[in-house]
């Protein structure tokens, strides 16, 4: 769409997904602290590379409700979007299941 900046262009186009990220980070059944550590491992590798998308996926919450991996996983992205190091954060859309799509910064300019 050569009439819109990338970021709108993808806005009109719909939701980018777990088909358009460079890679998946499969969160699903992880226990929670392995899932941060996980999480935290790839943030501070991302630092090391250029800027690359990722998919995070998440299981759905168990049958009849409870706890999801959703709300402490998303709380340390916006972290690590504050700190810089997320570009753009937004959720999967529903056909992908529960879960993130994150553009990661990757190594600043200076550094490369």
């Amino acid at each position: 769409m050569p009439h819109f900046e990338n970021f709108y262009a993808d806005k009109l186009r719909g939701a980018l997904g777990v088909a358009d990220a460079d890679a998946v980070l499969d969160l699903r059944d992880a226990p929670r602290e392995a899932a941060a550590a996980s999480l935290q491992a790839m943030l501070e590798r991302s630092l090391l590379v250029d800027a690359t998308t990722v998919a995070i996926r998440l299981s759905p919450p168990p049958e009849g409700g409870g706890e999801t991996l959703f709300q402490p996983i998303g709380k340390a992205l916006l972290e690590a979007k504050k700190r810089g190091w997320i570009e753009r954060l937004h959720t999967l859309p529903s056909p992908d299941g529960l879960g993130f799509y994150v553009v990661l910064a990757g190594r600043s300019e200076r550094d490369a």
